[in-house]
């Protein structure tokens, strides 16, 4: 999806337990997520919704079958009390032109990694990607990905039958303004006390927020 003049790769939508969320996704939108695979390096699990565009929607959860990672993992993963959006990740043809507007805003953000997984169908993505922190539990900057050395995207073998529709950002923090505007074109951020990601997506059961 392009918003505000940048390609909206993911969302990540962080659960306590992935079968419950699909389950709860399906109820919303009359759609059934399809099963991703496992980041072992990273102690998470997911499953995806194509939301078109190259586009999707990642539930994310802790593998609780991976000892080898301990907290706190990435994404926020291990400070969400609700399901909720912790983060979005942004297409991008050019990492480290968008790890300088990024550290600019937090120093701590930007380091260049990269990773793959296998699919269900056993095909392997591959991407290099700046990574998001573990905390805090929300963030409204965005990661990075750029998958431009893999053979396919996730959505790729994905059925279609949902759009994301719109985002919200909510936050205060510090120099957010500076860094989003700089990363989208005249982007608004609804002033608040809590960071917030709230997505407008269109399902065969009409439209709905998470």
């Amino acid at each position: 999806m392009l918003f505000k003049g940048r390609h909206i790769d993911h969302l990540v939508y962080c659960v306590k337990d992935l079968e419950k969320a699909i389950s709860f996704i399906e109820m919303k939108t009359g759609f059934k997520a399809s099963i991703g695979g496992k980041h072992r390096g990273k102690g998470t699990k997911n499953a995806l919704i194509n939301l078109g565009e190259k586009c999707y929607l990642e539930i994310l959860a802790i593998d609780g079958l991976n000892s080898e990672v301990s907290p706190p993992r990435w994404m926020g993963i291990d400070f969400i009390k609700e399901p909720k959006i912790t983060r979005i990740c942004l297409k991008s043809k050019n990492l480290r032109k968008d790890q300088h507007i990024i550290k600019q805003y937090n120093a701590n953000l930007g380091e260049i990694d990269q990773g793959s997984r296998a699919t269900v169908n056993g095909e392997i993505l591959h991407w290099k990607m700046i990574l998001p922190l573990a905390n805090p539990e929300v963030d409204p900057i965005p990661f990075m990905v750029d998958w431009s050395e893999s053979e396919m995207h996730p959505t790729e073998n994905l059925p279609k039958q949902c759009k994301l529709i719109d985002l919200e950002f909510h936050g205060n923090q510090p120099n957010l303004h500076d860094c989003m505007n700089a990363l989208f074109d005249e982007i608004e951020i609804i002033e608040s006390c809590e960071s917030k990601i709230i997505a407008t997506i269109d399902g065969p059961k009409g439209i709905f927020k998470i």
